[in-house]
């Protein structure tokens, strides 16, 4: 308890505390109180309303359970489900945990400073709950374990504190879906995420937001990847959303670990997106890539990628390319910083538009022009993910499919 004492009252100095990059966000104009509500059965699931249950396919929530190894689910504040069926993988709600695991304190708050910023410090001062997934020494998961964040509350602001862990020589997939209800307006999201991946391990973090047009989101997020881990780290924002600001960081600290971040963004009239990631390479033979692709159909997409070379031996290459097609801003800043000589490091970055020869091709293949063009923006917006079981390949690739339509 002494522990998050002094936790809270580093917080209560940061309370007002901007973040150095987004728009800044008036947290007082959102709700914090506890929402009530009861636990619900893998029937209920089944059960809610036909267009509750489809904003949650489609932010990669399995509500028959039948392709995932376990869910965590919760609405607005409360965990509502949370099981696991994965032998050697546990699903448990962090509130729980800090109440029954004294092992949970070596995680909570020790790779992001409770202090960064206003919005990590609301989570702790006003932490609603999370989720700690724990993959135990040398299991393997067969499916993914899924998790949902939903907002149902019009004007809440959801506090939310995750804890991964990969122990030595397992093998754990996540799927953490962020929605609201159809019904909502406005709200905000502040997530917390450590990452922690052990040695020989391999994690894959597979994030789908699926919010609402007036909705703010602040997640915060950094990894530590130890000797011969593999951390792969997805995103995919297809939605209207008013702004997102993250900028997740990896550290490798031991060697030949790897990180991968893939990001796939369409930016609607009115969103800002500011989206980033960061890799400190700190040993001999670690490697990291970033590769993200954006569309603006009127939005605001700032990419940013920075690689941080700091011993020689290891490499890295930056990847960002955009697509504007009804307007719109895309700014891509890729940054490469090599500290000691023998670093190999690159970055390729593009923004363009739709090549009409491209069009007039499939044209004239007998597609029609929105055929054509839809065609092209799968194409440009389908990455090639390695490591990636054939399950989660196929998550993705269906959550691409099903919004293409509003893509364009």
């Amino acid at each position: 308890m002494h522990y998050r004492r002094e936790l809270a009252e580093k917080a209560k100095k940061a309370a007002d505390k901007k973040a150095t990059l987004g728009p800044d966000v008036n947290l007082d104009e959102f709700e914090k109180a506890e929402v009530p509500h009861d636990s619900l059965t893998h029937e209920d699931l089944t059960k809610l309303p036909e267009e509750e249950k489809q904003r949650l396919i489609m932010s990669g929530l399995d509500l028959t359970e039948k392709e995932r190894g376990g869910t965590y689910f919760q609405m607005d504040t409360k965990a509502v489900h949370c099981h696991t069926k994965q032998e050697g993988v546990e699903v448990i709600p962090i509130r729980k945990a800090l109440e029954e695991f004294d092992w949970i304190h070596d995680y909570y708050w020790k790779l992001i400073p409770v202090d960064v910023d206003k919005y990590t410090a609301a989570v702790e001062l006003e932490l609603h709950d999370g989720y700690v997934i724990r993959a135990l020494p040398g299991s393997k998961s067969v499916y993914p374990i899924q998790a949902c964040l939903y907002l149902g509350k019009d004007g809440l602001q959801q506090n939310v504190h995750n804890i991964i862990i990969a122990e030595e020589g397992s093998e754990l997939h996540v799927i953490n879906g962020c929605t609201t209800s159809s019904h909502l307006k406005r709200g905000a999201h502040l997530g917390v995420s450590e990452f922690y991946v052990k040695k020989n391990a391999k994690l894959s973090f597979t994030m789908i937001h699926n919010w609402a047009e007036d909705m703010a989101v602040r997640p915060r997020s950094v990894a530590q990847v130890e000797a011969g881990g593999l951390f792969l780290n997805n995103y995919i924002c297809m939605k209207p959303v008013k702004s997102i600001q993250m900028y997740p960081t990896t550290h490798l600290v031991g060697e030949d670990a790897v990180a991968r971040f893939y990001s796939i963004i369409v930016g609607s009239p009115g969103s800002e997106h500011d989206i980033g990631g960061r890799v400190f390479l700190k040993k001999p033979g670690c490697r990291a890539e970033i590769v993200s692709r954006a569309i603006s159909n009127g939005g605001k997409i700032i990419a940013r990628g920075h690689l941080v070379g700091e011993v020689p031996g290891i490499k890295a290459h930056l990847e960002c390319r955009g697509l504007i097609l009804n307007g719109g801003i895309i700014h891509a800043i890729p940054e490469l910083e090599g500290h000691v000589d023998g670093v190999e490091m690159s970055h390729e970055a593009a923004v363009g538009k739709i090549a009409q020869e491209e069009i007039a091709y499939l044209m004239s293949r007998g597609l029609s022009e929105d055929e054509a063009t839809s065609t092209i923006v799968r194409g440009f917006l389908s990455v090639d993910i390695p490591g990636l079981p054939p399950q989660l390949k196929a998550e993705i690739d269906r959550t691409i499919e099903m919004s293409d339509k509003d893509v364009m």
